[in-house]
């Protein structure tokens, strides 16, 4: 593992984002040169419903869809209402702000910096990934996720 540290910042909006408002922000973070990681956090949208009179029933949740992030189909599975970034340098953190303050234009949004994914393996990520984990995919690991990460070529 390189011992190398990335400044991180979180957005996070009052409210969870409907899809299309997705779509544009993870399009306008992609175009920006020197974030690292994109991880976007909110509770689950499940294919079926799991409980009460419809449960196995599929469930008719319009925030989960398909979405277009630069050249990538992305299947929506979450309510976005957190979004974490790792950084190659504090620099872009304006240009991070300015794309938020555009697409984020009828609520209120908080970007702040800090520590929120981990840099170093932990034993959920040796146990999914092995001793030769790829140090992208470090601290971002669901144990319970059967499907894997969605990884999207941004700018490089």
């Amino acid at each position: 593992m390189s011992e190398a540290e990335f400044p991180q910042c979180r957005i996070v909006t009052e409210r969870f984002l409907n899809p299309e408002t997705v779509e544009k922000i993870l399009n306008k973070l992609v175009a920006i040169e020197g974030i690292r990681r994109i991880v976007i956090n909110g509770p689950s949208i499940p294919q079926l419903v799991p409980y009460g009179p419809a449960r196995g029933l599929p469930n008719p949740h319009s925030g989960r869809a398909r979405i277009v992030v630069g050249e990538t189909d992305v299947d929506l599975r979450v309510q976005v209402g957190t979004i974490l970034l790792e950084l190659e340098t504090r620099d872009i953190v304006p240009r991070i702000d300015e794309a938020c303050r555009e697409v984020f234009v009828n609520f209120t949004y908080g970007l702040k910096e800090g520590k929120f994914m981990r840099s170093t393996p932990t034993q959920t990520d040796y146990a999914k990934y092995g001793p030769g984990a790829d140090e992208m995919m470090i601290g971002i690991v669901d144990p319970k996720n059967k499907t894997g990460p969605t990884l999207i070529q941004g700018t490089k």
